[in-house]
């Protein structure tokens, strides 16, 4: 049985949420499609995001919709990097990504 989760959502962002709550179905759902479509919902996430990115729900909004929240890190990844990422997994990516750039460095 599927869980009940019940938000207090302002009223300024139902659209976000509606918007995000479709990302999240078409990309759970793993069936194809159609990629202007799903670059037009993408577009309008973004532009609600930009316009809330200051409201004081967003940031208990997020955790409910993955999809959108990957949205909003990478519109603030330019000033402030993987803002939602956990930092230890931040933080084991980027200690990863040198080893490899290490080792390639050592057989080139």
């Amino acid at each position: 049985m599927a869980q009940v989760i019940r938000l207090s959502v302002p009223t300024e962002l139902l659209s976000f949420v509606r918007l995000a709550q479709l990302l999240d179905a078409i990309d759970q759902q793993g069936k194809a499609v159609d990629p202007q479509q799903y670059r037009l919902l993408v577009d309008k996430l973004n532009a609600e995001l930009r316009e809330h990115q200051a409201h004081p729900a967003l940031d208990e909004l997020l955790p409910h919709f993955p999809a959108a929240a990957e949205l909003y890190e990478n519109l603030q990844y330019a000033h402030a990097g993987l803002v939602r990422t956990p930092l230890e997994l931040s933080l084991s990516s980027e200690l990863a990504a040198r080893e490899a750039l290490g080792r390639m460095a050592r057989k080139g």
